[in-house]
C-alpha cells in the first residue's frame, strides 16, 4: 500500500496553531497549539493541478499515514511515536508488563521524558531506546503575531483585527514524513494553514526495508498505533473498531483522547476525538493480518474511508506476560 516517503522540510516557519479564543484580559486572539500537520493536509498538493481522470483516481486509491518526522540525511529510518507500555525518562526507564489480567510496572512515578523512536529500532530492547535512540519533539512554538485586514483597506479591523499564531519551528537538519501510496513531484509548496511555504521531497520506500518489513508483519494479539486512531459513528467517538470481526480489546494503555478535523476541496470535515498515536491494544484474539489488510468496514466513512488517512496504521507489540491473557 505505502510504497513513497513524502519529506515535508519548511522554509522558514510552518503553522502550529488550532482553534482560536478572545483573551478576556487581552484584546489579541490567541490560538491553541497543534503540530505536526495530520495525512489529510498533505492530500491537497495531491489535487493541486492533476488532471480530471488523476483527481478520480487520487479519489479511490490514494493512500497517506503520518505525521513522522525524521533527520534529513536519513528520512527511511523515520521516527514514531514510541508504545505507551515504554516509559523513556531522562536518566532511566520503565516497561508495563502484564499479570493476573492487569497493567503493572516496577517505576510507576516514572514520566515519559521521550516521544519518539526511529522506526528501524521498533523491536530494539528498551535499554537501547534510553541509552540513545529515544528522541523529544524536534520543533518548538514561536508565537507570531498576524494582523486581520480589511478587504478594501490596509489597517486591521476594530474587533478580532489581531491573530497570535503559534508557529511552529523545526530543529536544522529534520524535516516532516508522510508514508504515501502515490508519488509527489519535489518542489516548493504552500503548505498547511497560513499557507506556508516548505520544499517536498519523494523517496521509494523500498520492498527490502526494514519499515516496509514490519507493516507487512501480521499482528497477533497486541499492538500500538503509530497514528491517531478514529473509530465510531459521526455522532460517537469510540476506542476501538466496533465491527463484529474485529477481537474484542481486553486491556488498553492510553492518553486523553485528540481532536481530528480536516478540510479536503473547501469542504470542512466533522470533528472527532481520536485515540493518540502511541496506545496501545490488547486483543481477545488474535489479527493474524496487518494493518494494511485491515477490513475497510473496520474504519469509519464521511465521503473518504478513513483509512485513506491512515487512521489508527499499526504495528505488531510483543508485551511481557501476554500469555498469561491465552484463552480470554
Amino acid at each position: 500500500m505505502f510504497q513513497y516517503v513524502i519529506t515535508v522540510e519548511p522554509l522558514g516557519l510552518l503553522y502550529g496553531s488550532a482553534g482560536a479564543f478572545l483573551s478576556p484580559a487581552n484584546l489579541v486572539g490567541r490560538a491553541g497549539r497543534r503540530f505536526p500537520p495530520d495525512a489529510p493536509t498533505l492530500s491537497g498538493l495531491y489535487y493541486n493541478g492533476a488532471s480530471e481522470a488523476l483527481r478520480r483516481e487520487l479519489g479511490e486509491k490514494l493512500h497517506l499515514a503520518g505525521p513522522f518526522w525524521a533527520e534529513q540525511e536519513d528520512p527511511l529510518n523515520f521516527y514514531v511515536p514510541i508504545p505507551w507500555t515504554r516509559v523513556v525518562g531522562e536518566d532511566s526507564s520503565d516497561e508495563w508488563t502484564i499479570a493476573d489480567h492487569h497493567w503493572q510496572r516496577t517505576d510507576p512515578d516514572l514520566k515519559p521524558a521521550y516521544r519518539w523512536q526511529p522506526i528501524n529500532s521498533w523491536k530494539a530492547p528498551l535499554r537501547n531506546l534510553q541509552k540513545n535512540q529515544a528522541r523529544k519533539d524536534p520543533w518548538q512554538f514561536v508565537p507570531a503575531l498576524h494582523p486581520h485586514l480589511k478587504d478594501d483597506e490596509r489597517c486591521v479591523p476594530e474587533q478580532d483585527g489581531l491573530f497570535l499564531e503559534n508557529a511552529a519551528q523545526m530543529c536544522p537538519g529534520t524535516c516532516l514524513v508522510y508514508l504515501a501510496s502515490h508519488p509527489l513531484s519535489a518542489g516548493w509548496y504552500r503548505f498547511g494553514g497560513e499557507s506556508h511555504v516548505v520544499q517536498i521531497g519523494c523517496r521509494d520506500l523500498p520492498e527490502r526495508s526494514k519499515a516496509m518489513a514490519l507493516l507487512a508483519e501480521p499482528i497477533d494479539r497486541a499492538f500500538a498505533l503509530l497514528t491517531p486512531g478514529i473509530w465510531g459513528s459521526n455522532r460517537f467517538s469510540l476506542r476501538h473498531p466496533q465491527h463484529p470481526d474485529f477481537p474484542k480489546p481486553v486491556l488498553m494503555l492510553t492518553e486523553k483522547p485528540v481532536p481530528f478535523r480536516y478540510r479536503i476541496a473547501e469542504q470542512l470535515g466533522r470533528g472527532r476525538y481520536a485515540v493518540p498515536a502511541g496506545s496501545v491494544y490488547v486483543l481477545s484474539q488474535p489479527l493474524d493480518q496487518p494493518w494494511r489488510d485491515w477490513n475497510s468496514d473496520w474504519f469509519p466513512r464521511e465521503g473518504h474511508s478513513y483509512k485513506r488517512w491512515g487512521c489508527g496504521l499499526a504495528l505488531p507489540l510483543e508485551i511481557e506476560g501476554l500469555q498469561t491473557l491465552q484463552g480470554v
